[in-house]
């Protein structure tokens, strides 16, 4: 068993963490997320705290049991407090917009690129720059995070295009002062 699994997760009050076969239903103030669970993967709650075994005739690798107790625990810091990923646009003319349901961004392409915001999200955006994703399922606020960056990822000479808010673009040099 894997030392992250024997770790018993702790439910914070206002949760209810519901087990039926293999799926998992965790019940929070900000939504509900069900996760499936793999064969050979056994869930038991007590009281406030939700351990996870494995079942001993079913083989199963000791990395899977750590990797579900890190989604279900994912799925419980969601349902309370939610996550947040905070993109930021750099370039001359480079602006966001939200037409609807859909985060509308000019990157200097000569078409507008318009992605469509999964309806479990919510997207904000300040001063035309800088998009905050919000959502209860880290999975998806990555993904969607990862879908807008990549639509133009931050080139190394100017440092242009989408990036994270904490993200580093290490600099090149350019041709001019390669050869000298």
């Amino acid at each position: 068993m894997s030392r992250l699994a024997k770790k018993p997760m702790l439910l914070p009050k206002g949760v209810d963490v519901t087990i039926s076969d293999k799926n998992v239903h965790v019940k929070g103030p900000k939504g509900t997320l069900s996760l499936d669970l793999p064969e050979g993967i056994e869930l038991t709650k007590e009281d406030n705290k939700v351990l996870i075994n494995a079942i001993e005739s079913v083989e199963l690798e000791k990395a899977m049991l750590g990797l579900h107790r890190a989604l279900i625990q994912n799925a419980i810091i969601g349902v309370v407090q939610g996550f947040e990923k905070k993109l930021q646009l750099i370039g001359v003319g480079y602006r966001a917009a939200i037409k609807g349901t859909k985060l509308d961004l000019q990157l200097g392409f000569s078409h507008p690129c318009e992605i469509e915001i999964p309806s479990q999200l919510k997207v904000d955006i300040d001063k035309n720059t800088t998009i905050t994703i919000t959502g209860i399922d880290k999975k998806l606020v990555g993904h969607f995070a990862a879908i807008v960056r990549g639509v133009k990822p931050p080139e190394p000479y100017k440092g242009k295009g989408i990036r994270y808010i904490d993200e580093f673009v290490r600099k090149k040099a350019g041709k001019a002062a390669k050869g000298k």
